[in-house]
């Protein structure tokens, strides 16, 4: 299906389309076939008005007194998501947090792989090995064009993203993991997600306050 002809979906709703993916992934662990919404929603944390609003975007599902049918609902929600297959991601910016996340092995399951890393210093001395080749950003146009690449993980300082950001629409890639604090400016059809470890301690010591 085109991204075009889709029903504009809230962001909050993408973001418990995940959430709903993780708890049926749980479920097939445990090699339950079948779950009401009412205790999909449970384990969701949402109410199942919500749970049913949510799906009910992408079709009908689920039967009446059956529940929903575990695997079906969650390949559904996988294709819906772009993860059924492993979707390719670049990084760039290789300093410790970049080094973290190219070693960190938990994508690859959640659908998600990093196939390259960029760098203005690929060379320099690193402290950790990873299998992931670091190329200079001058060879980052070619392989993302080469590759198919369309998502990126920012993780260079502030004063660097937004040429960075420049670079990756440039070379084509329309959605961004910025973990960079900078405000980033990209045309409309690129999607930017911002994760700013900062704000969110910000926000839960607002909510610890005595």
């Amino acid at each position: 299906m085109k991204k075009s002809s889709r029903p504009e979906i809230p962001r909050k709703t993408i973001y418990r389309l995940s959430t709903y993916l993780r708890c049926l992934a749980r479920l097939k662990e445990k090699q339950i076939q079948t779950v009401s919404s009412e205790a999909l929603a449970k384990v969701a944390g949402v109410k199942p008005t919500q749970l049913r609003k949510d799906l009910a975007y992408f079709g009908t599902f689920g039967t009446r007194g059956l529940g929903y049918d575990v695997a079906e609902l969650s390949n559904r929600i996988a294709d819906e998501l772009g993860t059924s297959r492993l979707q390719p991601v670049i990084l760039v910016g290789v300093g410790n947090l970049g080094l973290a996340l190219l070693s960190y092995r938990g994508f690859e399951k959640e659908g998600f792989e990093i196939v390259a890393a960029f760098d203005a210093e690929p060379d320099r001395p690193r402290d950790k090995k990873v299998s992931q080749t670091i190329f200079g950003m001058e060879d980052l146009p070619a392989f993302v064009q080469k590759h198919g690449v369309r998502m990126a993980i920012i993780t260079v300082p502030a004063e660097a993203a937004q040429e960075v950001a420049n670079a990756l629409v440039s070379a084509g890639i329309v959605g961004i993991l910025n973990f960079s604090p900078a405000v980033l400016s990209v045309p409309e059809d690129v999607m930017v997600n911002n994760v700013n470890v900062a704000i969110e301690l910000e926000n839960l010591s607002y909510f610890i306050q005595e």
